[in-house]
């Protein structure tokens, strides 16, 4: 079954070029990574006012997802990222999850 997931993080003011050059150059083995954990449709959307990012995508394999933070190549991209937003104890984004109130198909 899939769901969609929706989220907040919170970039660091005036790293905006470089997270969407991160981005834009995304690792191959993360991009594969998200795809064999069941996520599809993923988009990242910059409030540029606030720095809030939030980010839509759906997932089509619950449980590999809830384990994407035990990979080591997530870890590894939450290094790379860390200096961009605001971040947890392990360097995971500190992300809210926002619960869908409208969808139109």
């Amino acid at each position: 079954m899939m769901t969609r997931k929706a989220f907040k993080m919170f970039l660091n003011q005036g790293s905006e070029a470089e997270y969407k050059k991160r981005h834009d150059e995304i690792w191959p083995e993360l991009k594969d990574l998200l795809k064999d954990s069941g996520v599809a449709d993923y988009s990242i959307f910059l409030d540029e006012e606030t720095g809030v990012l939030f980010g839509v995508l759906d997932c089509h394999d619950e449980i590999n997802y809830q384990n994407l933070p035990l990979h080591p190549i997530m870890q590894k991209w939450w290094d790379c990222m860390k200096d961009l937003m605001q971040t947890n104890e392990d360097n995971s984004p500190v992300s809210i999850a926002l619960p869908e109130v409208f969808y139109l198909k």
